[in-house]
């Protein structure tokens, strides 16, 4: 299961985890959103120990989503001892979300 990011926890959770950590900006009105998140769920399994996998409802928190400049969702980013190392925007297969991963690995 993804962990649940927010306003409240995500200078700690992502920015401060000192490791790869990957997140899904999401609304839960959002079809390709919700086309995205059983991938998103089973990568925060099988990465688990090498990657932190979680979500932020951009709805909720909207500070969060508005400093890094979230314009489309799904967008993910991919954070690495505190900043971002790639962004990725739009719905793909799992095997693409992978492969874009696994360089970071």
């Amino acid at each position: 299961m993804s962990f649940v990011f927010t306003d409240d926890n995500f200078e700690e959770e992502a920015i401060k985890a000192g490791s790869l950590v990957l997140v899904d900006f999401w609304a839960p009105w959002c079809g390709p959103c919700q086309m995205m998140a059983p991938i998103v769920d089973e990568l925060a399994t099988e990465l688990e120990g090498k990657i932190k996998v979680g979500k932020l409802n951009v709805d909720e928190n909207q500070a969060t989503a508005g400093k890094y400049g979230i314009m489309s969702i799904p967008t993910m980013l991919l954070f690495k001892d505190g900043a971002v190392a790639e962004q990725i925007v739009g719905g793909m297969p799992k095997d693409a979300l992978m492969s874009k991963l696994e360089k970071f690995l």
